[in-house]
């Protein structure tokens, strides 16, 4: 069974979340100090201690001399990109006037606020006791920051002020979660959608709506959602970890879970621990395979011909499955329940074409997961010539066999045989087969 690690971000996710997860699952700290130590850079003073956040313990990882603010200060305004970790940064405590003075302020003096070159950082990388592969996975990590950042600002990757991408802080956080989450050794990584927040963030070029730019660009394409706490929950550094890692994002799978760990952020909120949660464990043996969505809209306006040609439309656009059931709707009236299976990349598409090729005015979608049985096509000899066989396996037990219909109808036309008696001379071969 494949090891499984799972991101819980009911809180939102940020580097130094990460790092104290990877702690609290058991990552020595002075592996960790060692492995960022080989980077030859001056990352300050590390240090991890154990925090109530809701009354949940959680491991808070420290970098620098992690003075503690009560109060906004005049470090609140120093970098021009945004926060590097608004779990525990000053500009996480700007989305509205009454909260602007109630987060604490993780920094040294000494160390927080350097900045390095994205070269610079790859050079350090390379010459690190990371894996080739972490390696690797590193500097493509610090790539994909830095190229949010260019997008945002529009312009060429190589003219972006790292003030974001070589904090200190964030060299740390990077480089850690990739040796720590090496250390886990994690066949599979998945995370549930992203807690995001909500209210707004102060950044150098004015106040935006959580998430702010750089963490909206790096969570492209994932599922996130707006809580009711009022602070910023994702930073960019929490999203760039947990997209890059993750393989996909939904409910917490099938699994057997062995560890859990708790990350926390520094503020402490009433009744809403802020911690990311990690579970470690073995995946089930019959653990569903994929998330699929399911579309549906009912029709009862448009001429039946039409049905056919939809049919094929939405298979050849990419549709796992579509069907159609007889539904009577409003005022009495007979109309025709669509179904579209799909993988939920593809419902915008396969929307457009409900709304193109179809008289109807709104659809309604939901994600579901969907397990199959392992599925293969097998040639049968049999008395009247070769037929496909479709077999259904689970964990190598056959649980279904049948003939194809096409096979059958073919070899029925050529044998001058009803199909139903085609159907039955192969279903005896393969029984003699496996026989």
């Amino acid at each position: 069974m494949a090891k499984t690690l799972y991101f819980d971000c009911f809180s939102g996710a940020s580097g130094d979340m990460v790092l104290g997860a990877l702690l609290d699952l058991g990552l020595p700290l002075d592996e960790l100090r060692a492995a960022l130590g080989s980077l030859a850079v001056d990352l300050g003073d590390l240090s991890a201690d154990r925090v109530l956040r809701a009354g949940v313990s959680a491991t808070k990882f420290r970098v620098g001399d992690a003075h503690v603010h009560e109060h906004a200060d005049a470090h609140e305004h120093a970098h021009p990109h945004g926060p590097a970790d608004a779990h525990d940064h000053p500009h996480a405590g700007a989305h509205t006037h009454e909260h602007s003075h109630a987060h604490t302020h993780r920094h040294s003096h000494s160390h927080a606020h350097s900045h390095h070159s994205l070269k610079s950082i790859a050079a350090a990388i390379r010459r690190s006791a990371l894996s080739p592969a972490g390696k690797d996975r590193a500097i493509h990590l610090f790539e994909r920051l830095a190229e949010a950042e260019a997008a945002i600002h529009a312009m060429p990757v190589e003219q972006v002020h790292l003030h974001e991408v070589g904090a200190v802080d964030s060299i740390v956080d990077i480089v850690g979660a990739v040796y720590g989450l090496e250390q886990v050794g994690a066949n599979r990584i998945l995370s549930s959608p992203l807690n995001v927040g909500g209210g707004t963030v102060r950044c150098a070029h004015g106040v935006f709506p959580v998430p702010a730019p750089a963490t909206a660009r790096l969570l492209q394409g994932v599922p996130v959602y707006a809580g009711e706490v009022q602070m910023e929950l994702v930073t960019p550094t929490g999203a760039l970890l947990v997209t890059g890692y993750a393989d996909e994002f939904g409910p917490l799978p099938a699994m057997a879970i062995h560890q859990i760990g708790y990350g926390a952020g520094d503020r402490d909120v009433p009744a809403h621990p802020n911690v990311l949660r990690m579970f470690v464990g073995e995946a089930a043996r019959h653990e569903p395979a994929h998330r699929v969505v399911e579309i549906l809209c009912e029709i009862d306006d448009m001429n039946p011909q039409l049905f056919g040609p939809l049919m094929e439309r939405l298979h050849a656009a990419g549709a796992l499955d579509v069907f159609y059931a007889p539904v009577q709707m409003k005022k009495g009236r007979p109309g025709t329940l669509v179904t579209v299976l799909a993988q939920p990349a593809d419902r915008e598409k396969l929307s457009a074409i409900l709304f193109t090729e179809t008289t109807t005015i709104g659809v309604r979608y939901q994600e579901m997961t969907r397990e199959c049985l392992d599925r293969e096509v097998v040639p049968v000899e049999t008395p009247v010539g070769a037929i496909r066989f479709k077999v259904a396996r689970r964990e190598g037990l056959v649980l279904n066999a049948s003939p194809e219909f096409d096979d059958c109808a073919r070899v029925a036309v050529e044998q001058g045989l009803p199909v139903k008696t085609v159907q039955a001379i192969a279903m005896k071969a393969w029984m003699d087969r496996r026989d």
